[in-house]
């Protein structure tokens, strides 16, 4: 049996981040209601940038949050944010991808499961655990359902 689960390394970093970037809103907004050392401007465009990329760093860590398990020609998705758990046989497999994509001299790749139920689930090496386990149990359970590159 094959567990993928989210890298802590991974989550505990955008974690740390998450936390300095509300220290820097609490700074801010403490600023602007005892001190006011910057004009009205700054903290009008300040707080409100500061809480959109908070928020999108918690959906981003909220939304990526599952586990999926394979083995015994079955894939198990839960994601437990959202109180879901479902077991797909192997042959409820519409198709899947592997993407690679080149960045900064590193390889990320993000593989990408659609079932036959219309839903789909997407992870990545740089932020799963076990990547490579499960693109090799889907090389040898259901290779008929790669989707292939085409060639340009």
């Amino acid at each position: 049996m094959i567990l993928i689960k989210p890298k802590l390394s991974t989550y505990f970093s955008l974690g740390i981040l998450v936390i300095i970037l509300l220290a820097g809103l609490v700074f801010i907004l403490r600023d602007f209601a005892y001190v006011g050392s910057f004009g009205i401007w700054f903290y009008l465009i300040a707080a409100p940038l500061l809480t959109l990329v908070i928020l999108m760093i918690l959906i981003k860590l909220l939304a990526g949050y599952r586990f999926i398990a394979a083995g015994k020609d079955q894939i198990v998705v839960k994601l437990p944010i959202r109180g879901y758990e479902k077991t797909y046989p192997v042959n409820q497999i519409l198709a899947w991808e592997e993407e690679t994509i080149l960045a900064n001299k590193k390889e990320f790749k993000q593989l990408t499961i659609a079932f036959s139920d219309k839903q789909s689930i997407s992870i990545s090496n740089h932020e799963h655990e076990s990547y490579n386990q499960l693109v090799k149990y889907l090389l040898k359970k259901a290779a008929k359902q790669q989707v292939k590159k085409k060639k340009a």
